[in-house]
């Protein structure tokens, strides 16, 4: 099987490039810089950014399969930084896709597509998209998503979007690697009661279900096609439990600290409004965003997605904590 995967040296991307490469793949990698790593795996390296259109459609030619994981994360930053990237960019994978007539696209979107500042309690793929952002990645994914989940049967594509939520193991370079940094800071609150139920996903789980999607998607029925699915461990966690388990993986103390989610929406809202009008490079230690995320329940059903293509989280948290944990431990020898 000839795959293309965008963002290949990205932590969810790696995953799934290693997958492929040991059930015998032809994979072919779009990435912004060399990556010695997959070269050494046989990956075929083209170097390229999404938001070039022109090296986009050369990387999608004589690909019966894209893996489109390439974005740019962030809860601050300019709104043309992130619709250049996550929305024209996806639109360019998806018309190379069509132009070059490969079979089938899996697109890594977000939950937070749906997330407009409430709490989300075990809900499935029938929820709306949100009708207020309250920060550019979510909207400029949600408009992607759209696009991919539109172009469903053009020119034989077919496509399906999967939203993975916090992605978290070994070789994470973003979301555990900012916690620490920030608990260390002595900069870490904990945002509301600290009964807040979140969902997340350990990266293979999230890789496996890409390639489970994709082979859904060249199955005759198609019952994947055009759709978005919810993926995560299949049980939500105490938000601050599972951070402060975190924590002591890196030998440090629970938060301690704490402040009340209403007291931290109006902070994240007035620091927004001061950044902006001072234009402050960087971004503010709290937004309306982030203290929804971090303060409110949201998980999600996943029948959808053992239905579909038969996703079932191979690693369990239990597990992939130890694995973390290991990880950890190798970092800080």
């Amino acid at each position: 099987m000839n795959v293309l995967v965008t963002g290949a040296n990205g932590f969810l991307g790696r995953s799934i490039v290693k997958r492929l490469a040991a059930r015998g793949d032809r994979v072919r990698a779009l990435c912004r810089r060399p990556d010695d790593d997959l070269g050494r795996r046989g990956v075929e390296i083209h170097l390229g950014d999404v938001r070039d259109r022109r090296r986009v459609g050369e990387a999608c030619r004589d690909m019966q399969i894209v893996m489109h994981t390439a974005g740019i994360a962030g809860i601050w930053g300019p709104w043309s930084t992130y619709y250049d990237v996550n929305t024209a960019g996806t639109r360019n994978v998806v018309d190379g896709c069509i132009a070059h007539q490969v079979p089938a696209l899996v697109y890594t979107s977000s939950p937070s597509v749906t997330f407009e500042g409430r709490p989300q309690i075990g809900v499935d793929e029938s929820v709306p998209y949100a009708r207020r952002w309250l920060c550019h990645y979510p909207h400029s994914k949600a408009l992607a998503e759209q696009y991919v989940l539109a172009a469903h049967g053009r020119n034989g594509l077919a496509t399906c979007a999967l939203r993975p939520h916090l992605i978290w193991g070994p070789g994470d370079r973003h979301l555990v690697p900012r916690l620490l940094d920030r608990a260390r800071q002595g900069r870490l609150r904990r945002v509301g009661d600290g009964r807040n139920q979140i969902d997340m996903v350990y990266v293979e789980n999230a890789a496996d279900a890409h390639l489970q999607a994709a082979a859904a998607l060249e199955q005759p029925d198609g019952v994947a096609g055009g759709r978005a699915y919810f993926i995560s461990q299949g049980q939500p966690v105490n938000c601050w439990d599972w951070i402060n388990q975190i924590l002591a993986l890196a030998g440090l103390g629970p938060v301690r600290k704490a402040i009340g989610l209403q007291t931290a929406w109006r902070l994240g809202g007035a620091l927004e409004g001061i950044y902006r009008w001072l234009r402050v490079r960087g971004e503010p230690p709290m937004t309306r965003f982030l203290a929804a995320q971090l303060g409110m329940s949201h998980f999600f059903d996943i029948g959808s997605a053992r239905r579909d293509f038969g996703y079932n989280p191979q690693i369990s948290t239990r597990d992939g904590m130890q694995k973390l944990a290991a990880a950890i431990r190798k970092e800080t020898d």
